[in-house]
């Protein structure tokens, strides 16, 4: 099942099966903690953040459309404002003079960003003990795409690998099933889509080397070739391949069935696990915040994940949200 070499975008999956991987995508650099507090200025603080966004790894799309989103808060609330005297009305008040008084047309996919914006900015300052709490968090998101999405938490995620992992073994009630592991394992590994998963040619699949298996993404249509990309497999995926094969005598394609069948595997596996709607699209996201949060080179997880910049440049903002929000728990904890 080996496919010719070809140059094509390569993404490393960080560690997801700890005991029996070893590497990994190489960190970016621990954001140190600012050198501000409550009476520093505003302007002062964005020096810090724009520091803060280049070690996070921000795409520079990002960090422009950040900065001038904080450099407009800033003309707002005026010089000398200092950290502290910036309370939830003045964001509330900042964002009804946009809205309404700024003279300037604000659109409603601008005005998410901009709350976005303001989410992880005090956000960031709360988490680093500058501010004793986010005056941004009541703030509601008008959004006029999904809210944030659906993740698994580690708890959850463990959950769902041993309902696989006894579905995979059997007992007296059924058969040994390895189809819900490989398919499970698959999608945390590599983040690819619904479509992409149905699509998987078993040659598609390149285990020349046991210990380094990978998926080539393919696409047929020439206008989506740009999205084709090589993404690592964990060093058991190729085991876990081999029990499935033994069982299910596909010749082309890897799940010779339906998206919707594929669905139904896994609404019996999160049935299982206790989750009520375990989907393709929770465990991308699932796949893509477990690589933001360990550090995964940002343009590496947008090829990783077949985006364009256009398309990044709003999945990246949902990241750090839900990366913040997990920090915030488990300080919380």
């Amino acid at each position: 099942m080996n496919t010719p070499e070809k140059k094509l975008p390569q993404s490393q999956q960080l560690a997801l099966f700890q005991e029996t991987e070893t590497g990994g995508a190489p960190a970016t650099q621990t954001p140190a903690t600012p050198e501000i507090n409550a009476r520093s200025s505003f302007n002062v603080a964005l020096g810090s953040f724009e520091r803060y966004m280049e070690q996070r790894g921000f795409t520079e799309n990002t960090q422009q459309a950040f900065r001038l989103d904080m450099q407009l808060l800033a003309d707002y609330l005026g010089p000398g404002t200092t950290l502290g005297q910036i309370g939830t009305a003045n964001l509330k008040a900042f964002i009804t003079w946009m809205t309404k008084a700024r003279g300037v047309p604000c659109s409603p996919k601008t005005l998410e960003r901009r709350i976005t914006t303001l989410k992880v900015f005090f956000g960031w300052l709360a988490e680093e003990g500058v501010l004793p709490r986010d005056p941004a968090a009541p703030l509601i998101h008008r959004s006029v795409s999904a809210p944030l999405p659906e993740v698994l938490s580690d708890a959850e995620m463990q959950a769902v690998l041993a309902v696989t992992q006894a579905m995979r073994q059997g007992d007296e009630q059924r058969k040994p099933d390895p189809r819900p592991h490989l398919l499970v394992t698959l999608l945390l590994h590599t983040g690819i889509k619904k479509g992409e998963c149905v699509r998987i040619v078993l040659n598609h699949l390149d285990v020349s080397d046991p210990t380094r298996p990978a998926l080539w993404v393919r696409y047929a249509t020439p206008g989506r070739r740009h999205k084709e990309r090589r993404i690592m497999l964990p060093a058991e995926w190729p085991t876990i391949l081999q029990e499935y094969l033994a069982v299910y005598k596909t010749r082309q394609y890897l799940f010779p069935w339906t998206a919707r069948n594929l669905e139904y595997v896994l609404t019996k596996v999160g049935q299982e696990a206790g989750i009520a709607r375990l989907t393709f699209e929770m465990l991308r996201w699932t796949c893509s915040l477990r690589d933001y949060v360990e550090g995964m080179d940002r343009d590496a997880l947008r090829q990783k994940l077949g985006l364009s910049d256009i398309s990044w440049y709003e999945v990246e903002p949902k990241l750090a949200l839900l990366a913040q929000q997990i920090k915030v728990s488990k300080l919380e904890s």
